[in-house]
């Protein structure tokens, strides 16, 4: 699996790669915990100078799910969502989609991820970021 960001005028993208026999990945749903409900309130800071950007810490790849259409397809799912300073994914959002069922799975895996958050000085801060999600049939 490779994870590799690049600043873009509109923010970061993380890209995520991998090499495997058919299609990438699985799909798991992530479980609430007390966490969740201080992240929604805290404020999203903006990447930019002054401030580290999140580091994926755990990975989970999506299932392609290809019986479902019955033929496979190839592409790319941009996913938007928060990185709170928790480390903790919420506010997981489609925001370039490829395949209904696609979407959904590369949704469900984003939000198993876990970061190391984003810091501004030594204090850790909740940022947006998009993470494009690569689906190939080999």
């Amino acid at each position: 699996m490779v994870v590799t960001g690049r600043q873009t005028r509109r923010g970061w993208v993380l890209t995520v790669g991998a090499i495997t026999f058919g299609w990438f990945g699985r799909a798991i749903r992530l479980q609430g915990d007390d966490t969740a409900a201080q992240d929604s309130d805290e404020p999203v800071v903006a990447l930019g100078p002054g401030v580290t950007p999140p580091r994926v810490t755990h990975q989970v790849t999506p299932d392609s799910d290809p019986g479902a259409t019955g033929f496979r397809i190839d592409g790319t799912v941009l996913i938007g969502l928060i990185v709170s300073s928790h480390g903790m994914p919420r506010e997981v959002r489609v925001l370039r989609s490829l395949e209904k069922n696609l979407d959904r799975n590369a949704v469900a895996a984003v939000q198993q991820w876990r970061f190391e958050p984003a810091r501004k000085g030594n204090d850790p801060v909740a940022v947006r970021i998009s993470i494009e999600i690569r689906f190939r049939d080999l």
